[in-house]
């Protein structure tokens, strides 16, 4: 499932679209992603809008459009696990799997989802809607504090780290790969109960977390780049891989459901 830079590197396809006119709409009324939607009054407000503005947030995507008439649409994208958006030539003819398009006068703008676990939302209001408003605060922002980490993985006491680092109503766009590297940097055990990580532990994760995320941001989501041996993530499924730092080779497990690497000896059950 795409993550936190993986997101925003997808939705930064569609930003040559801002500024311009919807022309047409296509869309699958009754596919999956479009659960709890009303398509008929999307299409209605987003035909002949101009796209204003784009977001992600964690795993979530925004766009915002003008309509015509009325208030201000906003256009919820959610990958889940294939999703992708893309843009193709003005004119496209949509294929399968394309369950949303928006055709402009020099492009068209595409969301494909082959197994539809995405979503996509929709409200048309002077305010953002709550499902966007009620996000947990951005990881790279100031709301999100050590403190703030400290109080959630007390609440979250006796669950493994790694389970709780995927919660998104807390750390928003963290994913399975982004956790063990975080883990992995901040010499944390996958299997660490929440609640037994002592104040210096605390802040290593704290800014290990915001270290990941920034240069994955950077690596990711602006230039769609691998990162480098020096990570953990270029040996996680390599066979016989052995960690960069201490040349262990690596461990792994399921652990909160989802397959965990680690480096014994540098990550240490305590």
């Amino acid at each position: 499932m795409p993550e936190l830079a993986e997101v925003a590197y997808f939705l930064s396809r569609w930003n040559p679209g801002l500024g311009q006119k919807i022309e047409k709409i296509l869309i699958h009324p009754h596919a999956r992603i479009f659960r709890g939607t009303d398509t008929k009054k999307l299409i209605a407000a987003l035909s002949g809008a101009k796209l204003e503005r784009s977001e992600s947030r964690g795993k979530q995507m925004l766009l915002v459009a003008k309509p015509k008439k009325g208030a201000r649409a906003w256009l919820g994208v959610h990958l889940g696990m294939t999703g992708e958006l893309r843009v193709e030539k003005a004119g496209f003819v949509p294929v399968k799997h394309d369950h949303l398009v928006l055709e402009q006068a020099k492009r068209t703008l595409v969301f494909e989802d082959a197994r539809m676990f995405g979503r996509v939302l929709f409200a048309q209001s002077a305010e953002a809607p709550d499902w966007w408003t009620r996000q947990a605060p951005d990881l790279l922002s100031r709301e999100f504090t050590e403190k703030a980490l400290g109080e959630f993985l007390k609440r979250r006491k006796s669950a493994p780290i790694k389970a709780v680092l995927l919660m998104q109503e807390r750390f928003p766009g963290i994913g399975n790969w982004m956790a063990d590297e975080i883990l992995w940097r901040a010499e944390i055990h996958p299997k660490q109960a929440a609640g037994t990580l002592d104040a210096g532990m605390t802040n290593r994760l704290y800014r290990e977390i915001r270290w990941v995320c920034r240069e994955a941001m950077r690596i990711i989501g602006k230039k769609w780049g691998d990162p480098p041996k020096s990570w953990l993530f270029p040996h996680r499924w390599e066979k016989g891989g052995t960690c960069p730092k201490t040349g262990a080779k690596l461990q792994h497990a399921t652990i909160g459901g989802r397959t965990t690497c680690w480096s014994p000896g540098r990550q240490v059950l305590v």
